[in-house]
């Protein structure tokens, strides 16, 4: 089974849309998304253009925040505190990576946590750790939990392996599969033998941005296979999974392109939709 992630998106992307129209018929003004991008990295370019896109198409307002990339910190926390304090942003998101003479960490904590659409502000990411209800999930992790729920794959004393300890998705995914009762491990670059945990994985996720790291004997006979990893090499999109091989062995597998991506950026109109309604809600 290959699970379609352009599929499962436009199907949530309609209730999106039916639900901002449903808040624009009451009075209410477009729900708005602040996003910025430092520097001119090409594929950071392609990811806010598929963004900005995917919000004008089900209502919701775009602002975009080019800046050079010399830009000082202090201008971009300047920036920052000017959108948390403006009533009609709704979500801000500071496209990663930012260049290397801006602490990533600084500017997460200086997005306001009810603006913080990315899910990424220490208050968020504790939310989820707490499995405490309100905050916004980081986008990758709620957009594979969104498909493996589309496709009724309950998780329930599943073994999931995660292979990949990163800030955006290995951590955050572990804890939420960790909320679907699964038992899960997380591999990483100092896991001594990654095949010893993949091939025991009945759900096997892999984040890491190496081409084809999972290769057709690390995987279980009948695994549900999640990949995360998108690399251009030439002129083509890679995984971290190589298909051909994996597909033959899998229950159920992710394509690249058409898994996970699209379900991301499902997931940050989700949290867009849910900042937009507690603000316009708050009285």
């Amino acid at each position: 089974m290959i699970l379609d992630g352009r599929e499962v998106s436009e199907k949530i992307r309609e209730n999106i849309k039916k639900e901002v129209e449903y808040y624009l018929q009451r009075g209410y003004r477009k729900p708005s998304l602040a996003v910025i991008l430092v520097g001119d990295d090409p594929p950071s370019l392609v990811y806010v253009g598929n963004k900005r896109k995917a919000c004008e198409k089900v209502g919701i307002k775009s602002l975009f925040y080019h800046l050079p990339y010399n830009t000082k910190l202090e201008e971009l926390l300047e920036l920052i505190a000017e959108l948390n304090a403006r009533e009609d942003v709704d979500g801000i998101l500071v496209q990663l990576p930012l260049p290397p003479h801006i602490p990533m960490q600084e500017v997460i904590l200086a997005i306001s946590p009810r603006k913080d659409v990315d899910g990424f502000h220490p208050e968020n990411m504790g939310r989820l750790l707490g499995r405490l209800e309100g905050g916004f999930i980081p986008c990758t992790p709620l957009g594979i939990d969104l498909l493996l729920k589309h496709y009724q794959i309950d998780l329930k004393g599943k073994d999931v392996v995660i292979v990949g300890a990163g800030f955006i998705v290995g951590r955050p995914l572990s804890a939420l599969m960790l909320w679907r009762d699964a038992t899960v491990s997380v591999c990483h670059i100092h896991t001594k033998d990654i095949k010893k945990y993949t091939t025991q994985a009945d759900v096997l996720i892999s984040a890491t941005g190496v081409p084809h790291l999972i290769r057709g004997d690390m995987v279980k006979e009948g695994a549900i296979v999640i990949d995360v990893g998108i690399t251009k090499v030439g002129n083509k999109i890679l995984g971290d999974v190589c298909f051909e091989e994996v597909k033959e062995k899998a229950s159920a597998i992710t394509p690249v392109p058409g898994g996970v991506g699209p379900m991301t950026v499902t997931a940050l109109l989700l949290n867009t939709l849910q900042a937009y309604k507690k603000n316009v809600n708050k009285g």
